[in-house]
């Protein structure tokens, strides 16, 4: 792509993407030379950028160095200072932590204040903050949350998912953090797996290019200078373990290792992911933090990785019973950044991390080339973001976090996602002037159970768990005319004479470990909702909120329609687009839905696959 090109797309994309960078047609140009500047993005390492690591890590003391190696959870850090007296390279939040304040401004205010101690120190190399941002910024109160990879998946729409990485981007550096651990290409190959939402499909092509998108998307470059990181996760296999347990074993020979779960991984590198998250899970019995084959070997030595490697959070201490040989095992195998939880006064924690590897170095246990190596590709890619020109963020895109522009693309995501699994006597789509229409579930009424984990906190909860965005319900009462009664009855009561039932049923929330189930069947409770509507005498319509195909039983039979919805996030109103026929449903199953449990584990390459009770890439339209 030549020079003038490849401006006028990145002015293009910042145009559209940007409101203040509509109204001044000065900044996109800036912001697009600056890219050039740093590097042209992340898709290759440009020697300018490798000249300054080269620099600096010359001028650099081993506190320095291990400093950059090391990565504290806000929760962790018992003093501010810390950052300044250790060197610190990276901070996080990670599951539950936040600042006080949780909203867009709060947020700022604090990734502000950590920064201003990193630039205290005598090289003053720019701090880079991480977070979970895998459906949005979704740690922020009023972000927009958008649907969770699976339902990405169903929509197999590359574009659409590089630009909600992108809006998450906006929004991440809008809170003046500059790193998102996001995406995760984990190919799922068992619904057990409490984590199979964060898996856009069964499919290596498909994780793929989506996967790729998506890295594009979070590290296209924003305006003013921001860049936010990207980080492909967690490396390698983890979707795979054994009965779908967390953090477990995957057992196969590498050829299916090769041909399953590394192509996504591949494709994150050609798209120039500067990150990549390394899996707490073990192939073959040997934990991935310390696989020096697959780290260095195969990863940055085959595949040509140059960005980083970052644990996952405290992995590594899962290799032993020695802290300082779990420290040896892990940087040797080709760890360049540790993620460490705890703090002063516990187990394991950072200031015991940096005096260990300053030991095992002293020793000869840890090659002082190992050192380097891990700390150039740290720089190099933090002067490839631009960190030391705007180590802080963008004020002006603070204001946009939660915007109605980015709701809009959140909506557009839910309506493509939606699979339309049944649609008998053309129950669907259902007509905006209905005289009365009873909607019927808790979930219809619950922006936490449409949302799922990893909303606001870890494992995510129902209610009202984040301002803004619309409950399924409050769509449907906007959708419908002004002379349609629409009547709500959490438990199924009260429903006779009405003209049509919109049943809303869905797992709870969970996130990863405690998400992990063996009976995947809806609950007895839904299931009820449903015969209830039926036995009423009412066409029922009914539509699941899930992170992963669950095993419908009766729900199916007793339902006219049956519409897979996920986990669709915020913007309800995109559910309603589709159920009143504003949209056709355009959704594909991403994974092989199972007819009972003991097809949990059945993907469109098992052997008999044709016995499920929907294959792989099923969905109807009217």
């Amino acid at each position: 792509m030549n020079a003038i090109h490849k401006n006028a797309q990145v002015l293009s994309t910042l145009k559209t993407s940007n409101p203040s960078a509509r109204r001044s047609p000065i900044r996109p140009v800036l912001a697009a030379l600056l890219s050039m500047t740093t590097c042209l993005g992340l898709a290759h390492a440009a020697p300018k950028c490798d000249r300054e690591a080269d620099a600096l890590l010359s001028k650099m003391t081993l506190d320095e160095k291990i400093g950059q190696m090391t990565q504290v959870d806000m929760d962790a850090l018992k003093d501010k200072a810390d950052i300044t007296k250790y060197f610190i390279g990276s901070m996080l939040s990670g599951g539950n932590s936040e600042p006080a304040d949780i909203s867009p401004k709060g947020w700022l205010r604090a990734c502000k204040e950590y920064e201003s101690y990193a630039l205290q120190t005598r090289l003053k190399i720019p701090l880079i903050y991480g977070i979970d941002a895998v459906h949005g910024h979704n740690n922020v109160d009023g972000a927009v949350i958008f649907p969770h990879n699976i339902g990405l998946g169903a929509t197999r729409n590359p574009r659409l998912v590089r630009r909600a990485a992108h809006i998450t981007a906006l929004e991440v550096a809008g809170t003046g953090i500059q790193w998102a651990f996001a995406p995760c290409v984990a190919v799922a190959q068992n619904e057990r797996w409490g984590r199979t939402y964060e898996s856009f499909s069964e499919s290596p092509a498909l994780v793929s290019r989506l996967g790729a998108a998506a890295v594009r998307g979070f590290q296209q470059p924003l305006p003013e200078g921001n860049f936010v990181l990207a980080c492909a996760k967690h490396f390698l296999g983890d979707g795979g373990t054994k009965d779908g347990i967390d953090q477990g074993n995957t057992v196969c020979d590498e050829a299916t290792l090769r041909k399953l779960y590394l192509p996504p991984y591949a494709a994150a590198v050609r798209a120039g992911v500067g990150s990549i998250m390394v899996s707490y899970s073990s192939w073959n019995g040997q934990k991935m933090s310390a696989n020096k084959y697959l780290l260095t070997g195969v990863l940055k030595d085959e595949l040509g990785f140059r960005g980083f490697l970052v644990s996952d959070w405290a992995a590594i201490d899962q290799l032993s019973s020695d802290y300082k040989t779990d420290i040896e095992k892990s940087i040797n195998a080709g760890m360049d950044m540790v993620m460490i939880p705890n703090g002063p006064g516990q187990k394991n924690n950072y200031v015991e991390f940096i005096h260990l590897l300053k030991e095992l170095v002293r020793e000869g246990k840890v090659p002082q080339s190992r050192i380097d190596d891990a700390v150039h590709r740290i720089l190099r890619t933090k002067f490839r973001m631009g960190l030391f020109q705007h180590p802080y963020a963008d004020p002006q895109l603070n204001a946009e976090v939660g915007s109605a522009a980015h709701r809009k693309v959140a909506r557009e995501c839910v309506r493509q996602s939606l699979v339309l699994l049944k649609n008998e006597n053309h129950a669907l789509p259902l007509s905006k002037t209905i005289q009365r229409l009873v909607v019927i579930g808790r979930a219809a009424d619950d922006l936490g159970v449409q949302c799922g984990g990893w909303t606001i906190s870890w494992q995510g909860k129902s209610g009202k768990v984040t301002s803004g965005g619309t409950t399924i319900l409050a769509a449907v009462r906007k959708a419908v005319s002004p002379e349609t009664k629409v009547t709500f009855s959490p438990d199924g009561s009260n429903i006779e004479g009405a003209d049509g039932a919109l049943v809303v049923i869905g797992e709870q929330p969970y996130a990863e470990m405690k998400g992990d189930r063996n009976d995947l069947r809806v609950s007895a409770e839904d299931a009820a909702l449903v015969q209830k509507a039926k036995a009423a005498g009412l066409r029922v319509v009914t539509v699941l909120l899930s992170g992963r195909p669950l095993v419908l039983g009766p729900v199916l039979e007793s339902s006219d329609a049956l519409v897979a919805a996920w986990l669709p996030g915020t913007e309800g109103e995109g559910v309603a687009d589709v159920l009143f026929g504003d949209c056709r449903p355009r959704g594909k199953l991403p994974r092989t839905w199972p007819r009972n449990n003991d097809q949990l584990s059945l993907t469109c390459n098992s052997p008999n696959a044709s016995q499920a009770l929907f294959p792989y890439g099923y969905g109807l339209s009217w």
